[in-house]
């Protein structure tokens, strides 16, 4: 019984020690340069962001892709700007001036980089992360060590850490919800896979790369 408890145990803490080195990195990435920081007049992919927080809050929906297209119009689909709308949301509350229609534009001061930065954590933590233990449970059911590894190595993957919280973009929510559609898949849950795929595509046109090998792989199913 002890010997078990203890593996629990062991396990448990190698679990938590994986997520917090990896949350760790990707504050420490946070703490430098992004995208077009300080270099008007278009600033960057954080200026981007923080623009389409801006406009989806203060506009009506059927403005949203019209807007002022020459600074920065909003051109990904249309989850990305209900996700734009829901931290422009937040931002009102904790800093309004960081999404105040046009006079923000470029608006780069500490609170508001904190703001911005932990949007992308948020969203790591939410959906990424959580995506990537559910494929990592399907496919190393008893093999903790390999799970532990395959986490390991996603997780403080550089092109995942360094692209979100470095240059700065939300890739990851798209990313999860690609992950989360293969997970489902592979437990032969095809129709939540599918929805889940569909909010990728929903969010970024990126997961477009993946469509064919998700897409033949289903259709093979139903042959």
């Amino acid at each position: 019984m002890w010997p078990s408890l203890e593996e629990h145990n062991l396990k448990k803490s190698g679990s938590a020690l994986v997520l917090c080195a990896a949350l760790l990195v990707r504050w420490l990435v946070s703490l430098h340069s992004y995208s077009g920081m300080s270099t008007p007049p278009m600033y960057g992919d954080y200026e981007a962001q923080r623009h389409w927080m801006e406009l989806t809050y203060h506009l009506p929906v059927h403005d949203w892709y019209f807007y002022d297209l020459q600074y920065w119009g909003l051109d990904y689909p249309p989850l990305t700007a209900y996700v734009s709308y829901f931290f422009g949301y937040i931002a009102q509350f904790v800093e309004p001036a960081l999404v105040a229609l046009d006079t923000s534009r470029g608006y780069e001061t500490p609170s508001s980089k904190v703001f911005m930065r932990l949007s992308v954590l948020v969203c790591d933590i939410v959906l990424f992360i959580p995506s990537l233990l559910l494929l990592a449970k399907g496919l190393y059911k008893q093999q903790w060590a390999l799970r532990m590894e395959f986490l390991m190595l996603v997780l403080l993957q550089p092109a995942f850490v360094l692209i979100d919280h470095g240059h700065f973009q939300y890739n990851n929510v798209s990313l999860g919800f690609t992950t989360l559609a293969v997970a489902s898949i592979l437990q032969d849950h095809e129709v939540l896979g599918s929805i889940f795929f569909c909010c990728a595509l929903n969010f970024k046109q990126m997961a477009l790369y993946f469509a064919p090998a998700i897409t033949f792989y289903l259709v093979a199913k139903c042959l």
